[in-house]
């Protein structure tokens, strides 16, 4: 990653993208800066909305990255089997070129009727009529594979010169869907930077306090039930993700020393033996649904209306994600962002009969949910900033 990368994905973060319901009241922001005399309530929803198009960009970017290695894949599928049928199409114009040469060396006025009529041992005649049936019928197995193996040939070089074409246009799409995250993570960072320190240290306060309540009512109305105890898969990919708390977020990484929120994810479901999407959308539209009275450890759950983050249920109303650029791989409460619903990699498999919660390390909920980047960190609000 370029420094000027780095430095906007450190940097870019203060969005929470949660609904939230007026916080306590917060001191007065500094005067002075592009934030000044602006509500809190509007900044953080200018901060939301900026980090919100991000992170769908960045979602957008690993859909295109999918495609673009699916579509890799199948060019040099078609560039193998248009070697190999060029190779066969060799040998069939070889087998031709022979039996051309043999049919001019063989050629003869007489038709076999007349050959048979003179001929001295009408017997033999009638042996080596045989053999030129069947050389006969050779020479036109041939023909038929050289005519195959040329309309073959064509059309593989035909669909290779298409799948190149779709990899070119995939991979100039991806450059500019890049451009594209780098853009609204620049435009957080100047937001950011346009802000004082005491502006950044209320709105830290007015965003915690509004992460809090909306995991209170959140957990008040009803909607979680009884956590089931999760599959042998949901148990292995909950573990890993474990694993890897303290890592950064980073936007379009798999690991193994960043992540990005559907990133984490899909590898810890992909190592405890299951194949799941790589994007949050993708997870979100071929996964089965599952109610969230119903959630057990392992299960993702998918958040804003675009199905652009994924965390994945740890239990007891918590989530393990990958948070937010400047944000490291944390345990979040279920409501740090808006649920749209809960998806199950594995709904056939049965679960345990006996389920021990992974121990998490000190310091697992620490941090930021909502992703400050180190040098924006408020000094006011050491809990809000990024470890």
């Amino acid at each position: 990653m370029s420094g000027r990368l780095l430095r906007l994905v450190c940097t870019a973060a203060m969005a929470a993208g949660i609904a939230l319901a007026p916080g306590p009241a917060a001191a007065d922001p500094e005067p002075g800066g592009t934030g000044a005399g602006r509500p809190l309530s509007e900044l953080l929803t200018d901060l939301q909305e900026l980090y919100r198009e991000a992170e769908k960009a960045t979602e957008t970017y690993n859909g295109t990255e999918v495609r673009l290695t699916r579509q890799r894949t199948e060019v040099r599928r078609l560039d193998a089997e248009l070697a190999r049928t060029r190779h066969s199409l060799s040998d069939s114009r070889g087998a031709a070129g022979r039996l051309a040469r043999q049919q001019y060396q063989n050629s003869s006025d007489l038709s076999p009727y007349l050959r048979l009529l003179l001929a001295r041992d009408p017997q033999h005649a009638l042996d080596q009529g045989h053999v030129i049936g069947q050389l006969a019928r050779e020479r036109a197995e041939t023909v038929g594979r050289l005519t195959g193996d040329t309309k073959k040939a064509d059309d593989l070089a035909r669909r290779a010169r298409e799948a190149l074409d779709a990899q070119r246009s995939l991979a100039s799409r991806q450059v500019g869907e890049r451009d594209a995250v780098r853009d609204r993570l620049h435009a957080v960072e100047e937001l950011l930077a346009s802000l004082s320190p005491a502006e950044l240290a209320a709105l830290a306060e007015f965003e915690r306090s509004g992460i809090a309540d909306a995991q209170e009512r959140f957990m008040a109305s009803g909607a979680l039930g009884d956590d089931a105890k999760p599959s042998g898969a949901g148990d292995r990919a909950v573990r890993f993700a474990v694993e890897q708390l303290g890592k950064p977020y980073e936007w379009g990484a798999e690991g193994p020393a960043s992540y990005d929120c559907s990133g984490l994810t899909s590898v810890a479901w992909d190592r405890a033996g299951t194949a799941i999407p790589r994007t949050s959308q993708e997870q979100w539209a071929r996964l089965d649904r599952v109610p969230l009275g119903e959630l057990r450890p392992g299960d993702l759950v998918v958040y804003f209306p675009e199905a652009t983050h994924v965390a994945m249920y740890l239990g007891d109303g918590m989530v393990v994600q990958a948070p937010r650029p400047g944000a490291e791989v944390k345990v979040s409460p279920i409501a740090a962002n808006p649920v749209l619903g809960a998806v199950r990699p594995d709904p056939a498999a049965e679960p345990l009969r006996h389920y021990a919660p992974p121990a998490l390390p000190q310091g697992a909920t620490g941090g930021s949910d909502v992703g400050y980047a180190a040098p924006y960190a408020p000094a006011a609000a050491p809990e809000i900033s990024a470890r």
